[in-house]
């Protein structure tokens, strides 16, 4: 049995993604790990930073991403389908360039799909969450955000990225038919200095709605994060190095929010706090009304 990891990347040293660790975190269980490399900025070092891992299993291929994608956001779901599609496992496990797995959760992952490998009505497996918000200590948890996500899929079944990379779809628009498993996803996509937050913000903008559109400020601000969970868990062993350069504690915000917060933020916004209060207290932590972009099935 093959496990192949897939992601795409581009620009990611000076927009601070931990591509390195991401890609150095799934190779314990990987047999291949392909990468979609689009073609960055005359500045751009990430083919020299996965290029440093020094892995054999590596396998990048060089692509030149296509502007006409940009503007209805198809850009990231064409370049994760290109890398799925080049994918030779059993199964294919997918990480975005700010996502990195954790080295208790590789045995869990492993173990499903050596079960899961014949059972042919298991499309794929959810992953739990954990998303750091301003710092490596606090966690965003709110109504509308990704609490669960398809992150292994069995190939060869017509599975395709769906919207702007956020899942996966089968054959004509179907769900697919997924296990939870004990893995977490550890993202830490808002874990930025505040200029470099501000710039990959900026791109993403200009990226979906035009150079010229109305963006936020080139720095950010995180809100307050004194309401926020705190993480009692463990990083993982590969992003030691990478949280040793953290240093923008001083542009952090550490009072409570107000009942009333004024704030761009959906988890600070009154309507999401009181959903998120309601899921945590009287659903089981589930989402009341969410959209869910699979089927549960139980094995």
């Amino acid at each position: 049995m093959l496990i192949s990891a897939f992601t795409f990347a581009r620009n990611t040293d000076k927009l601070y993604y931990p591509i390195k660790e991401s890609l150095i975190s799934v190779l314990p269980i990987a047999g291949e790990v392909i990468v979609a490399l689009g073609a960055g900025d005359k500045d751009d070092r990430t083919e020299e930073i996965i290029n440093s891992i020094g892995d054999k299993k590596i396998k990048i291929f060089h692509r030149v991403w296509d502007p006409a994608l940009f503007a209805s956001s198809r850009i990231f779901a064409h370049e994760t389908s290109f890398a799925l599609n080049q994918c030779k496992g059993t199964w294919c496990l997918y990480l975005q360039a700010d996502e990195v797995l954790h080295e208790d959760d590789m045995n869990a992952i492993v173990e499903a799909c050596k079960k899961y490998e014949h059972d042919l009505a298991v499309d794929g497996m959810l992953f739990s969450y954990e998303h750091f918000w301003g710092d490596y200590e606090h966690l965003v948890e709110t109504h509308g955000l990704i609490r669960m996500e398809i992150r292994v899929l069995r190939n060869g079944i017509g599975a395709y990225s769906y919207q702007d990379a956020l899942s996966f779809r089968k054959g004509n628009d179907e769900k697919l038919n997924v296990i939870k498993i004990p893995a977490r996803i550890f993202h830490y996509g808002y874990m930025r200095p505040p200029h470099l937050m501000g710039a990959k913000r900026k791109v993403h903008n200009d990226m979906h709605h035009g150079a010229t559109a109305e963006i936020e400020k080139p720095t950010y601000d995180w809100g307050p994060l004194g309401g926020l969970k705190k993480f009692k868990g463990t990083h993982p062993r590969v992003m030691t190095k990478w949280i040793k350069k953290f240093n923008w504690a001083d542009s952090l915000n550490f009072r409570k929010p107000r009942l009333y917060e004024r704030s761009t933020h959906k988890h600070l916004k009154p309507k999401y706090r009181f959903m998120t209060w309601l899921e945590h207290n009287f659903n089981n932590n589930q989402e009341i009304f969410g959209f869910k972009n699979y089927k549960l099935i139980k094995r």
